[in-house]
């Protein structure tokens, strides 16, 4: 990918569709360098703090079966980012719906996304993310503009 906009767009779109329609899988590995990770960090049903980490394969299978029953849209709401040289850093603020028209996401929260590029493109070194609760709601700085 020729720039950090263009991955985190790919991203976006890739694991966004409606209930049953099939994701471009092999276009989400695309983005993630061969040992990239995503990484899951919130409560777990007791409330106490876990953190998953998952390797792409590992996040298709947890979600193929979800995806095959609901319809999952996410998309970005705003966005701080920094960059030095070849290494960038994005935290990017998501809303999560069942349905592109629907009005209120039943979800919010933010991925830090850290990318790497290798002198001919950007790859995302991994994906953090965190949803937002009623004990931690995002802060206004992460609801702006870029």
């Amino acid at each position: 990918m020729a720039s950090v906009d263009s991955v985190i767009a790919a991203l976006y779109d890739t694991i966004s569709g409606p209930a049953g329609k099939a994701r471009d899988w092999d276009r989400l590995r695309a983005l993630f360098r061969p040992d990239g990770k995503m990484i899951v960090h919130g409560r777990n049903r007791e409330g106490v703090f876990t953190t998953r980490v998952l390797s792409v394969d590992d996040y298709i299978a947890r979600v193929t079966p979800l995806f095959a029953k609901e319809g999952f849209f996410e998309s970005e709401l705003a966005r701080k980012s920094e960059q030095f040289g070849q290494i960038a850093h994005v935290f990017s603020t998501y809303e999560s719906r069942h349905a592109k028209e629907e009005a209120r996401p039943f979800q919010r929260g933010i991925n830090s996304i850290q990318l790497v590029n290798d002198g001919k493109r950007w790859w995302v070194q991994s994906l953090v993310w965190q949803a937002e609760t009623d004990g931690n709601p995002l802060p206004e700085r992460y609801l702006g503009g870029r």
